[in-house]
């Protein structure tokens, strides 16, 4: 079974853009996801899936792939003809766009569904595979694979494992995870992760490679909308409440930096970042008033906003200067 899901970029948004409204004030913070009395584990992962920000093509093709591996399990044991469940995949997006998150949450409902046994995700990168020697490399991916037997192993950036050219021993790694998948054709699910581009001509240098991951599914970047939502999350599941001009402030910076970098700018990356430096600031500003009331505790102004994107900013025009790509 071979399944591919295109999903266009969001286009640059084009000027003047809307004036989103500012979230609904509440001290009240996020509480995790309690499932109903009687509420199977697959149903609590399924809910979970569904409550994601933002990715609605991409859930709608996970809930396709969980329907289809139900009902192949129904078919065998009513003794009719089943497909095999093959769930190697490729994920293909900009950074912060939900690829890992995504990871975690198949490996657990793969788990819940009967398919794998343990439902664990082990991630991992081009140095986790790839040795300093003939032979060293293989040993390394094998034991990888080992640990990822029963979940998922996710290879961040994977097209990393071919940069160093024809003598390069990435390729030695992509030759065993190869042969992993032959040999573990259940329980054990690989996916391979990367930008968009980079991940296509990965996969034009290995057909074989292609063949045997079914799963092509291509991560959007958020729109303006979804990353103020996903703002508004963050700060409420840390009992944080930004008022009203802290809002616009953050809207005005996240237009400036879509339309500077409308195709690498962060996604919810850039936002987790923004809210983590955003409390930064506000403890600095507050740490010399023994006075602060709770108010003054859960409120973010517009100034540590401001200040936690400079900082964002300084940070990463200093990366650039030392010759390295930072995503924020």
């Amino acid at each position: 079974m071979e399944i591919k899901i295109k999903l266009a970029n969001n286009p640059p948004q084009a000027r003047p853009l809307p004036v989103l409204p500012v979230p609904k004030q509440t001290r009240q913070p996020v509480t995790p996801f309690q499932p109903e009395a009687g509420e199977s584990a697959l149903q609590e992962v399924l809910a979970e899936l569904d409550g994601l920000i933002g990715l609605s093509q991409v859930k709608a093709m996970i809930f396709e792939i969980q329907a289809f591996t139900e009902i192949q399990k129904r078919r065998a044991q009513e003794e009719l003809a089943a497909e095999p469940t093959v769930l190697h995949a490729i994920f293909r997006g900009n950074p912060g766009s939900g690829k890992t998150t995504m990871a975690r949450i198949l490996a657990r409902l793969y788990k819940e569904s009967g398919i794998l046994s343990k439902g664990h995700l082990i991630e991992v990168e081009r140095a986790d595979l790839v040795g300093e020697f003939i032979g060293h490399t293989a040993q390394k991916t094998k034991e990888k694979v080992k640990k990822a037997l029963g979940g998922v192993l996710f290879i961040d950036e994977a097209y990393s494992l071919i940069r160093g050219g024809e003598k390069d021993f990435g390729r030695e790694a992509i030759d065993a995870l190869v042969k992993a998948m032959e040999d573990y054709k259940t329980d054990f699910v690989l996916i391979l992760a990367g930008y968009t581009r980079e991940m296509d001509l990965f996969l034009r240098t290995n057909p074989g490679l292609s063949s045997r991951l079914p799963l092509h599914i291509d991560f959007p970047d958020y729109s303006l909308k979804e990353l103020m939502a996903i703002a508004d999350y963050m700060y409420r599941r840390r009992q944080y409440r930004p008022n009203g001009e802290a809002w616009r402030e953050l809207q005005l910076r996240l237009v400036k930096i879509i339309e500077q970098n409308p195709q690498n700018h962060g996604n919810a990356r850039l936002i987790r970042n923004i809210v983590e430096a955003s409390l930064r600031t506000q403890a600095v500003r507050l740490v010399n008033n023994e006075q602060c009331s709770k108010e003054d505790l859960e409120e973010i102004r517009p100034g540590d906003v401001s200040r936690a994107m400079e900082k964002i900013s300084f940070n990463q025009e200093r990366s650039r200067e030392r010759g390295n790509l930072l995503y924020i």
